[in-house]
């Protein structure tokens, strides 16, 4: 399969769900990521893109498209919508991922709003992930990452300029996602899990 993850920002995918993109790609799945701003809020543009690529380098992603939009200045405009839709054009993707619409952030917000019209009639399957400031995430999709939470983590540990990003003092966004993995996990009756909400699911008989 082409499985396909966009971000709002660099490390939005990596939060979200890079355990179930790095399992998809150990199975032989290929991988395409895309973030949509440059993320200059919290960094340079540059240094956040050399992180994404490295991150990118250890999910062995094979292709990561850089939208560049300004970072927190998102809107679900017609540009964003046929941005998206001409790379999910090129990557032809059966599955994707994309944010969770209720969120604190209205960069997510916005991306979550365009990719619901721009997958329409490319993406069959579409689930939406959590991050960080996910609002009422009620998740029924689960995926067990035991086996690659450490991977996982040490593609958020890529993002060093975002590490202590968090807002909790003295709490890493690298304890921040173990935590979530766990609670998840719990909640899926396995040690650690990524958590999905479905946009649309076709189970094929």
């Amino acid at each position: 399969m082409n499985v396909f993850a966009i971000g709002a920002h660099p490390d939005d995918i990596e939060i979200g769900c890079a355990g179930t993109l790095i399992k998809y790609r150990r199975s032989g799945h290929r991988i395409f990521l895309v973030v949509v701003t440059d993320g200059s809020c919290k960094e340079d543009p540059e240094i956040r893109k050399r992180e994404q690529m490295e991150s990118a380098r250890l999910m062995d992603a094979e292709d990561v498209f850089f939208l560049g939009y300004p970072d927190t200045q998102l809107t679900c405009s017609r540009q964003l919508i046929m941005d998206i839709e001409e790379i999910a054009r090129k990557v032809q993707p059966d599955l994707g991922f994309v944010p969770h619409p209720d969120d604190t952030h209205q960069d997510h917000r916005a991306l979550s709003q365009a990719v619901i019209p721009a997958s329409r009639s490319i993406i069959r399957n579409v689930l939406y992930f959590e991050g960080v400031s996910s609002l009422n995430f009620n998740p029924s999709i689960f995926v067990d990452i035991g086996d690659v939470l450490a991977s996982k983590l040490a593609c958020l540990e890529a993002h060093g300029s975002q590490i202590m990003n968090t807002y909790i003092q003295d709490v890493s966004i690298v304890d921040v996602a173990r935590s979530t993995a766990h609670f998840r996990g719990i909640q899926g009756r396995v040690k650690h899990a990524e958590a999905f909400s479905a946009v649309r699911l076709f189970i094929n008989i």
